[in-house]
């Protein structure tokens, strides 16, 4: 996932507009955020001697996982429809009503 074009979306004129397109791009945003810090915890928790083998394949699930969610939510966009995803898509639902 990358934060670049969501951000693009947010600021360019035409996009920003759209409800839809705020609600994608806000919550592309806040699951990026979400897998970072995942990412960051998981990599502090990785300093323990035994928890750190444990983190190696927790690590690879997590990044396959993210990718499959980037591919499905990239899709539901694409069709038109608003995929919600548990707690985030509550969050980008709030923020896209916001503006």
């Amino acid at each position: 996932m990358t934060i670049i074009p969501p951000i693009l979306f947010l600021v360019m004129e035409p996009y920003n507009k759209n409800k839809f397109i705020r609600f994608h791009s806000f919550q592309c945003l806040f699951t990026c955020a979400f897998f970072f810090a995942l990412g960051i915890a998981l990599m502090i928790i990785g300093f323990i001697p035994v928890l750190g083998l444990i983190t190696i394949p927790i690590h690879f699930v997590l990044a396959v996982g993210g990718f499959v969610l980037w591919i499905v939510l990239v899709l539901k966009a694409y069709q038109g429809q608003m995929f919600k995803l548990p707690v985030v898509g509550d969050m980008a639902e709030k923020q896209a009503n916001a503006f």
